[in-house]
């Protein structure tokens, strides 16, 4: 089996998903990541390859499909032959009133932030299961502080703070970290937003990929299990 370490990132191809990437790759650690469209795949696959020539490899893959990424992970064991952490960070925001939020935003927002990490659990745990690897996943600060116009959202960073505590419970003591991250702003294309100059405040994307690089390097005793990060000075 490859001794170079192997990362999965399900939501990969800009924002968070991809300055996670970038960092690990430059940590020499081979990243395979997935999106929904074959171009923005394709263009973030190349582009990950030029900071390491053959150390990004990217999927299409919708984490609300179970077999979808199980079939992702299934092409990265057979190329790497190994996974060693996951980064669960595919999400969606809708935002609106309880009298307006749509049966359907409802659905998308509770199927991708929550059951899509579910997904990817179930599908990578045997790969962590071997390597004794890492699971991560990216929640919200929106996970412990509701909003007007965030019941979909909420409820779906809630319960994915609630799901990853809990598994974190299920597997220490098979030797798999678990983490959930929940930032505050951060400069990313997130809910049609196109990051700008005047994002110069926010956390970067690879702000949390350097979080995401230093957890993996902690001491094998240690587990800093719940991480809330916010922008130094907010506007």
């Amino acid at each position: 089996m490859s001794t170079i370490k192997v990362a999965f990132i399900t939501g990969g191809t800009k924002g968070i998903g991809y300055g996670i990437a970038e960092v690990l790759i430059k940590e020499g650690i081979r990243v395979a990541f997935t999106g929904r469209s074959e171009e923005a795949v394709k263009v973030a696959e190349q582009a990950l390859n030029t900071l390491k020539e053959g150390f990004a490899l990217g999927f299409v893959a919708d984490v609300r499909n179970l077999s979808s990424q199980e079939n992702a992970v299934k092409q990265v064991v057979t190329q790497w032959e190994r996974i060693d952490y996951v980064i669960a960070n595919a999400g969606v925001g809708h935002f609106a009133p309880i009298q307006e939020l749509t049966v359907e935003q409802w659905q998308e927002t509770i199927d991708v932030n929550l059951t899509g990490v579910f997904n990817t659990t179930k599908a990578t745990l045997a790969s962590l299961q071997a390597s004794k690897g890492y699971f991560i996943s990216i929640s919200s600060l929106a996970g412990t502080n509701f909003f007007p116009k965030g019941a979909a959202y909420n409820a779906s960073k809630f319960g994915l703070v609630g799901f990853t505590q809990a598994i974190m419970m299920d597997l220490r003591n098979e030797g798999i970290k678990v983490t959930t991250i929940m930032p505050g702003s951060v400069a990313t294309y997130f809910n049609g937003h196109i990051p700008n100059e005047a994002d110069a405040w926010k956390i970067q994307p690879e702000d949390i990929g350097q979080m995401v690089a230093d957890l993996i390097k902690m001491p094998a005793r240690t587990l800093p299990s719940k991480i809330e990060v916010r922008p130094t000075s907010p506007k």
